[in-house]
């Protein structure tokens, strides 16, 4: 699934669009996550404005209307020419005047909504800060954390209390700073979550600069993959040795995902020290 710096990468590469007039839209196939809007077509005569992120949605303002787009578990946006061959799972093509915006999305779990205030209520309103901001620091989720007795990296993944950390950075940032994913969220001290803030964000800003991680068929919206997956020191790693004691790296399973860790660098503790 595309992650914070995936929808991040994605979001710049579409900014040619910006002043752009759409010309004509057409859906090929609505059943996505939610059906695209019958009446999305209103958006023809109408510039782009300004594109924006918060958490894994992008969110398009154009002169008249808002859209929320989201990629889900496969989709991608790719700027096209008319004259280039259309692909399987190309569900929207939105021609603008210089280029053509077509979204891709094999397992149909994305979404092209209006941005309104019932999706709006439902999608955003209740999520949590942006990890890169200010608002993203060690006494906020301190506080958040003492009442929380699951899984340090199921909680840093609750998008009620930070938005965007995925599977992939949360597994990096623990081992960094040895912390194992299954320490109950409310024993970390205050050290360990001041390190825990501060990684996250320069792990979460490294895979932006690096145009985020190309697993299986990531790519942003100029077709250009991501490289940060070069860098990754556990996730993915189950089986191998770690590269800071050689001792082989385990792999458990936490809120249904894989959670890669070092039983040497990040033991288990159960108790606040």
């Amino acid at each position: 699934m595309p992650e914070l710096p995936e929808v991040e990468t994605t979001k710049t590469s579409m900014l040619p669009l910006l002043e752009q007039r759409v010309q004509t839209v057409k859906v090929w196939n609505a059943s996505l996550r939610w059906a695209i809007p019958d009446d999305i077509d209103k958006l023809v005569g109408q510039r782009l404005k300004r594109l924006s992120r918060r958490s894994k949605y992008i969110l398009a303002e154009f002169e008249h209307d808002q859209m929320l787009w989201h990629l889900g578990m496969s989709g991608s946006f790719r700027l096209c020419q008319p004259s280039d061959e259309l692909r399987k799972h190309d569900h929207l093509v939105i021609d603008f005047e210089d280029y053509q915006l077509r979204y891709h999305d094999p397992r149909r779990f994305g979404c092209i909504l209006w941005l309104d205030q019932n999706h709006q209520t439902k999608l955003i309103d209740t999520l949590g800060p942006e990890p890169l901001s200010d608002d993203f620091n060690s006494s906020y989720l301190l506080e958040k954390l003492s009442k929380k007795n699951v899984g340090i990296k199921i909680a840093l993944m609750d998008n009620h209390i930070v938005v965007g950390v995925g599977n992939i950075y949360a597994t990096e940032s623990l081992f960094n700073i040895g912390v194992h994913p299954a320490q109950p969220a409310s024993t970390l001290t205050k050290v360990q979550v001041e390190k825990l803030v501060i990684e996250v964000k320069r792990i979460l800003q490294q895979a932006i600069d690096l145009g985020g991680s190309t697993l299986r068929d990531y790519s942003n919206a100029m077709g250009e993959n991501g490289y940060f997956q070069q860098t990754l020191l556990a996730y993915g790693r189950a089986g191998e040795m770690c590269v800071n004691c050689e001792t082989t790296l385990e792999n458990l399973k936490l809120g249904q995902r894989a959670s890669v860790f070092c039983p040497q660098c990040q033991p288990l503790k159960l108790k606040k020290a």
